[in-house]
């Protein structure tokens, strides 16, 4: 559970004040000319852009972006002389682990000649996304300053949009393939929480989606743990201000023939009640028995 911190949304931070708080954090890596910042701009256009994250933008020599869609490329290209896309690294059937890697070496190729280089994803920098974490990494390794610099990530919009408080009851998150190809335990007295249920079970990495016969077999996974007529919902953030949430309830036996997209995360209710831990209690029962 996050600690509570000071709201900072909408501030306008000098530029004295920003360049204060960059240099703080300096002290990560040696000096060596050539910086990477990867930033996340959240999840909805521009309203989720923190003021340090759009400084970085604005002031780099060189901004790369990997962005939700062509509205918000455009956006960020208003902020800085110069933007390039990291998409036409995606190419049809092409793993995605070769992608990322492209994308970490075009990255770091800017890093090494010198220059202030901005990375600006979508969402947080660091959820579901590899090609941030290596490039921070490697740059470290090799003795440049760089760091991560958060954003609204698609799990803060989820809380907010579906009126899940994580404290209530839990949370477990998995990416949705995982469920499949690993034994893991499902805890249904928490919310499960699948991202990335678009490309379900697509062992290559080079697929967007998969079909209706994958998400069938985490039908059949998933009926180990809930009733077929238990609730799914069907989520994905809005990524402009004019949109509204995706947020579709279903059931788990309708979910194979459910429209399910790359963005979409699934979303399944506690289906048991929480049971007592008896003998812990007792246990703790005690204790405050010897204090009083």
């Amino acid at each position: 559970m996050k600690s509570p911190r000071p709201q900072l949304h909408g501030l306008n931070f000098k530029p004295k004040l920003l360049k204060k708080i960059r240099m703080s954090r300096s002290t990560i890596g040696k000096s060596r000319k050539g910086s990477l910042a990867c930033v996340g701009i959240g999840l909805t256009l521009g309203s989720h852009l923190t003021p340090l994250a759009r400084s970085h933008i604005e002031q780099a020599d060189v901004v790369f972006q990997a962005v939700s869609d062509g509205i918000v490329e455009k956006w960020v290209e208003s902020l800085n002389a110069d933007v390039r896309s990291l998409q036409p690294f995606y190419g049809e059937n092409k793993a995605r682990s070769k992608t990322y890697r492209e994308m970490v070496d075009a990255i770091l190729a800017e890093v090494r000649a010198g220059k202030k280089v901005c990375v600006a994803f979508y969402g947080h920098p660091g959820v579901f996304a590899w090609a941030p974490h290596a490039a921070i990494r490697i740059a470290r390794k090799e003795g440049f300053f760089a760091h991560m610099e958060p954003g609204i990530s698609a799990e803060d919009c989820l809380y907010a949009d579906l009126g899940i408080d994580p404290g209530a009851f839990g949370c477990q998150h998995l990416e949705a393939s995982q469920l499949l190809y690993y034994r893991r335990q499902i805890d249904t007295g928490g919310f499960l929480i699948l991202w990335q249920a678009g490309a379900i079970g697509d062992r290559g990495q080079a697929r967007l989606r998969t079909d209706n016969r994958y998400r069938q077999v985490l039908v059949e996974r998933l009926a180990q743990d809930y009733p077929l007529a238990h609730k799914v919902v069907i989520y994905r953030a809005a990524t402009l201000p004019i949109h509204a949430p995706r947020i579709e309830r279903i059931t788990l036996r309708e979910l194979a023939a459910a429209r399910i997209e790359p963005p979409d995360t699934l979303v399944l209710a506690p289906a048991r009640k929480l049971v007592a831990d008896t003998q812990t209690l007792a246990k703790l029962a005690k204790l405050d028995r010897l204090r009083s």
